[in-house]
């Protein structure tokens, strides 16, 4: 093999490895874990060709940036991809749920449409009066 051939299969190899690291570091690696507690909003599963279970939790709280300490909310969206848990998310309806979620940099249509994935429920408390 000549010079230029083993250079296009260096070349070719650094592409290939390149690429793989890449998808691996975008899709699959666990940028960030952790837990938020709050109200599901909604859950539904959704989806043309991969059906996957998408919901809204609204987090409560109190902001103290004003003159005056009013209540604000936040809403965090995210994906689950274990039935067991999207059943167990849907019988947990108008109660408090704390929600262990992993944060992927890239979203794969299989696994949901947000880069919050959840994989466990931490706790379910009753919900308050309304």
């Amino acid at each position: 093999m000549n010079t230029g051939g083993k250079i296009i299969t260096i070349v070719s190899a650094l592409a290939v490895v390149a690429l793989a690291v890449f998808v691996y570091l975008k899709f699959f690696f666990v940028y960030s874990q952790g837990v938020n507690e709050g109200d599901i909003n909604y859950f539904q599963n959704e989806g043309f060709i991969f059906k996957t279970y998408e919901g809204k939790m609204i987090q409560t709280g109190y902001n103290s940036r004003n003159a005056g300490t009013t209540i604000q909310s936040n809403e965090y969206k995210f994906s689950v991809e274990d039935e067991r848990v999207a059943r167990q998310i849907e019988n947990s309806s108008s109660r408090q749920v704390k929600l262990h979620w992993k944060r992927y940099l890239g979203v794969l249509p299989w696994r949901g449409n947000s880069q919050y994935v959840v994989d466990s429920i931490v706790s379910v408390r009753p919900g308050e009066a309304r």
